[in-house]
């Protein structure tokens, strides 16, 4: 077993008394006296008590769909959902749900995870040349000084269950300005979040900051001690928002949705630690809302974790340019394109200014060639989007 091994009894303890919970929460209103098809149940037979709900990793609100027979919510917790009727899951999860599951992601299923990136098949002929600037010159991704703890920006990675498997993308520590120096805040992209148009959201999302800071091959990882793989530990989404431009219309083909591919996730550590995620890390950078235009920005560094070959997803990379403008939509604003060589797996990593300090989008799109990459300029919609997640407990 690795040394981050499940700890399968502890977990089946865990699954057990979340169905418990959550079937206790669905049957109190479905008593008796209940004969009413049409009756609402009240507000104090439905909510979870706060302790039991926070130890359990239980939501405010269970799904409208969540199976009502404890087999079947045990299965649910244990990531069971992802091998339901699929195309049934995708039309009902409307709700974003992440219990905790402790000791899920272990080396293996990381190991396992792949890139979860749109088809990168986005070429000239889906762009308005109205307000595109020339292609850019491709810029080779170069591999992030070892080690990240200490050094790097704080960028990591994340993983995700949807229902074609478990897949990976980045993120960053950012600023919450309503907790100064104690943000858990993470910023990435919509599309490593939620599925799209007509699709629903994912599950077992959690962050690694820094993952693999010493900056091991896959051969090495798969002894390395939990220090090396994760050495802030893993944090899982508690709160995820993306914009509803991207989950009306986003795409795995093209651009669709990409002007408006951000996301923003509250997590929380899985060993319960009542350390900040930025505390723990150290850095966090501010998002820059202000949209401000290509001739202002020096340049952009993009960086995160591509897992499509040639990468193999163990290491960090960054990509330094000045950005230029591509329009995918005439109704949606303007993207930042930056030439770059980074592949999926690098979606929802931070592009920084050149002083490191803020981040102005992340990756979202490009093409099949692997020569540039483009990401949404953040404005009002990605900043409602920052402010909804922010103002949750």
């Amino acid at each position: 077993m690795s040394p981050i091994g499940r700890s399968v009894r502890r977990r089946r303890a865990l699954a057990t008394a979340a169905a418990v919970a959550a079937l206790a929460v669905t049957a109190t209103a479905c008593g008796p006296e209940d004969d009413d098809a049409d009756a609402k149940p009240s507000e104090s037979t439905t909510q979870v008590p706060k302790d039991l709900k926070e130890e359990l990793g239980l939501p405010d609100e269970l799904p409208k769909d969540l199976p009502a027979a404890i087999e079947d919510l045990r299965n649910w917790r244990d990531g069971g959902w992802k091998d339901w009727d699929r195309e049934k899951w995708l039309r009902e999860a409307e709700d974003f749900v992440n219990p905790i599951i402790e000791d899920f992601w272990n080396t293996d299923r990381m190991d396992d995870a792949k890139d979860n990136e749109p088809e990168r098949d986005v070429d000239e002929s889906d762009i308005d040349q109205g307000v595109t600037d020339p292609v850019p010159e491709p810029v080779k991704a170069a591999a992030v000084h070892t080690p990240y703890t200490g050094q790097a920006p704080p960028v990591g990675k994340i993983f995700m269950e949807t229902p074609e498997g478990s897949m990976v993308c980045s993120g960053a520590v950012v600023k919450d300005p309503k907790n100064p120096g104690k943000s858990n805040l993470v910023a990435t992209a919509g599309h490593c979040v939620h599925g799209g148009k007509g699709k629903g959201w994912f599950r077992n999302v959690v962050f690694v900051p820094h993952f693999n800071s010493e900056g091991l091959g896959q051969a090495e990882l798969e002894g390395a001690p939990k220090s090396d793989v994760a050495p802030h530990g893993v944090y899982w989404a508690q709160h995820a928002r993306t914009t509803d431009h991207w989950i009306q219309n986003g795409a795995t083909q093209g651009g669709s949705g990409a002007p408006q591919d951000f996301a923003v996730l509250k997590v929380k550590p899985e060993d319960g630690g009542g350390t900040s995620l930025e505390e723990t890390v150290g850095d966090a950078v501010t998002v820059n809302f202000d949209t401000p235009g290509v001739k202002n920005v020096a340049s952009l560094t993009a960086r995160g974790y591509p897992a499509a070959p040639p990468f193999s997803g163990e290491t960090m990379y960054a990509c330094e340019d000045k950005p230029g403008r591509l329009s995918l939509d005439a109704s949606q604003p303007t993207m930042y394109r930056i030439g770059c060589t980074m592949t999926g797996g690098s979606s929802g990593g931070p592009w920084l200014s050149a002083d490191g300090e803020e981040l102005l989008s992340v990756t979202s799109i490009g093409p099949v060639t692997h020569d540039w990459l483009a990401g949404a300029a953040l404005g009002k919609e990605a900043e409602a989007v920052f402010d909804a997640v922010g103002g949750l407990d």
